[in-house]
């Protein structure tokens, strides 16, 4: 039987890690270009990654890192007085560090990316 999935992906710089007491947000910063008339513009996304418990011990990425970070979407929904809340969840499951802070992605030698880290 199929399974249904929601997923994404994220290549984009740290902006900040938040730490809370089990979860750890990192917010994460994904450039995209879109035409405005004849010219091209560049468009800055901010999108909150959650992490857990082993994941957000395991992070090493810092701001203004390069990372490539996949895993689950979850949906959410919850009652606020006479309103219901919808909000979308971004669950990390991997996360690569593609570039250190200054550090161009293209051209690293093997030592300077962190290896897929599965969560």
């Amino acid at each position: 039987m199929p399974q249904d999935i929601a997923e994404f992906r994220i290549i984009g710089r740290v902006a900040k890690v938040t730490k809370r007491e089990n979860v750890t947000y990192v917010s994460v910063a994904a450039n995209y270009n879109r035409k405005d008339g004849d010219e091209w513009k560049t468009d800055t996304h901010w999108n909150e990654v959650t992490l857990f418990d082993r994941q957000a011990d395991r992070l090493k990425a810092e701001t203004g890192d390069l990372v490539h970070i996949t895993g689950r979407v979850r949906q959410n929904e919850y009652k606020k007085g006479n309103e219901t809340i919808h909000s979308v969840a971004l669950i990390a499951q991997s996360l690569s560090i593609l570039a250190r802070k200054g550090e161009a992605a293209e051209g690293q030698s093997d030592h300077d990316v962190d290896e897929d880290i599965p969560f």
